[in-house]
């Protein structure tokens, strides 16, 4: 479980909850940050998280992603938050450049994945 105590997984943590806080605290931040920040950092956080539980449950920290299963992931995200969602409640919009922003955060967590020891 070492990726959980890895400095980039703790900042995303942090920044994630940071905004979340904010919202809710009607804290005045820019509306790119409100609506942007948070899908940049989904998929660098669900990824991590989801390597920590496969390196657990194998009981090595050898284990790494492979890129098929982070596109595969991140699409996943995509259909269901941005369009199938936004289609069964009206708290949802889909939104493209939010599709954007979870490829962008999934290629972001390829590149350091190796780096979360």
């Amino acid at each position: 479980m070492k990726i959980l105590k890895n400095p980039i997984f703790l900042v995303f943590c942090l920044i994630a909850l940071f905004i979340y806080f904010a919202s809710r605290l009607a804290l005045p931040l820019p509306s790119w940050i409100y609506s942007y920040v948070n899908d940049f950092l989904c998929m660098p956080i669900v990824l991590s998280l989801s390597l920590a539980i496969l390196r657990f449950i194998k009981k090595t920290d050898a284990i790494y992603a492979p890129l098929s299963i982070i596109l595969i992931m991140t699409t996943y995200y995509a259909i269901y938050f941005e369009w199938l969602m936004p289609k069964l409640n009206t708290r949802y919009t889909g939104d493209p450049i939010d599709v954007f922003l979870y490829f962008l955060g999934a290629i972001l967590f390829y590149i350091f994945q190796k780096r979360l020891l």
